[in-house]
């Protein structure tokens, strides 16, 4: 077009002030129609004709902001913090499935008030609701070193590699680990965990010894086959020395009958996956990375993980990974219904007449919310030393029972 032919600013200004009525009650097809009009009139380019039109050219009713009807009430909302507290600030994913059912025990406590109205808004409330209101909770709830390479260890050759399965459905099998509370110096005799946890149900165990010695690990090993309501047929440890050794190895083969016995590749810490989780969330979470290396914390941290033992087996729900695929390049998860580990050996059938009926009535008779809270004074107990010094010898406190 000529530049004689062009249209000044104010004829500009007057065409699009003429057009901006019908583009502002116009629908989506006319507009774009207008805006191919006005941008073939104008010689401007689109997005500047669209600038324009949504600027002091076109005047436009402002939008009524949309609120979302609440729909729950503060009773309602009291009750899912209260269980959210109680089950130690579980997720959503984890929460929702076991809302009603954990009000409903905490009930029989008189920690929670329920009415009918409130039962029936926990039991058809969406995980989608309770992630909303517990980011509201939220916002009112306030490495160890390197070792040097070692000589390979003689006893491995023996002991296949393996990643176990996410897909083992058996209870039983279970994934080991300890976990050292050395702090920053990992000289001298301290204070250890041994965790082991099961696959298939998610059940845990948490045993303290001191050091790692063949009498120490074997205590640990035997405080734990006495708790478990289940027997091991697969252990599944990493490479150390602590587990695979001389003695170590021969318990296993001799006391352990028909154990089945694998461990993780080097430098592969997610071959061993669900036990090191639970590493962070199970015990650093509650211990920390300080040193400890008394004999009364020794104790005091045992009496922690026996309120551990019934607080998370019996009352804390998780997931469990039901398929696994890759859609678009990327790996998508999903999970089952969350349940709690006691939920899942009950549904496995695999719990003795006896063994059922000591957990039902240890279930039936603990107060989760109490329980929380005793853990968390065994916590303080953990710090503070009872007495000056400390007169029992290391050797002596292999394990605590």
């Amino acid at each position: 077009m000529p530049n004689d032919e062009r249209m000044s600013i104010d004829e500009r200004r007057k065409y699009l002030k003429l057009v901006a009525p019908r583009y502002s009650t116009g629908g989506r097809s006319e507009r774009s129609g207008l805006l191919t009009e006005m941008t073939a009139v104008t010689g401007l380019h689109r997005k500047s004709v669209l600038r324009l039109m949504r600027g002091p050219t076109l005047e436009r009713a402002p939008k009524r902001p949309r609120f979302r009807r609440r729909r729950y009430g503060v009773a309602v909302v009291d009750v899912v913090r209260v269980v959210w507290e109680t089950l130690d600030y579980a997720c959503a994913e984890r929460l929702t499935p076991e809302l009603l059912s954990t009000a409903r025990h905490l009930a029989r406590f008189e920690e929670v008030v329920l009415t009918p109205q409130v039962e029936v808004a926990l039991g058809s409330i969406s995980r989608a609701t309770v992630q909303r209101l517990l980011q509201r909770f939220r916002q009112d709830s306030p490495q160890l070193p390197r070792r040097k390479p070692q000589p390979p260890n003689r006893l491995l050759r023996g002991v296949p590699m393996e990643r176990l399965s996410w897909e083992t459905d058996c209870p039983g099998t279970f994934e080991a680990d300890l976990v050292h509370h050395c702090g920053m110096v990992a000289s001298g005799e301290y204070i250890h965990t041994l965790q082991l946890v099961d696959i298939a149900t998610g059940w845990s165990e948490r045993v303290a010894v001191f050091g790692r010695s063949q009498t120490a690990m074997v205590a640990g090993f035997e405080r734990v086959q006495e708790r478990l309501p289940f027997a091991i047929t697969h252990l599944h440890p990493d490479n150390g020395s602590e587990f695979f050794n001389n003695h170590l190895v021969r318990y296993f083969g001799e006391e352990m009958t028909g154990l089945q016995l694998s461990r993780s590749r080097p430098y592969h810490k997610n071959d061993n996956r669900f036990v090191e989780q639970k590493n962070s969330t199970l015990v650093r979470a509650y211990v920390g990375y300080e040193r400890l290396d008394k004999g009364w914390q020794c104790e005091a941290l045992n009496a922690l993980y026996d309120q551990l033992w019934v607080y998370y087996n019996l009352f804390q729900p998780v997931l469990h990974l039901i398929g696994k695929g890759v859609v678009d390049g990327k790996v998508r998860r999903r999970w089952d219904r969350a349940q709690t580990p006691y939920r899942r050996l009950l549904d496995r059938g695999v719990l003795s007449p006896e063994q059922e009926a000591r957990l039902a009535t240890l279930h039936a008779s603990t107060n989760p919310r109490q329980l929380r809270k005793t853990a968390y004074h065994a916590i303080d107990r953990l710090w503070k030393s009872p007495r000056s010094t400390d007169t029992t010898k290391p050797k002596e406190l292999a394990l605590t029972r």
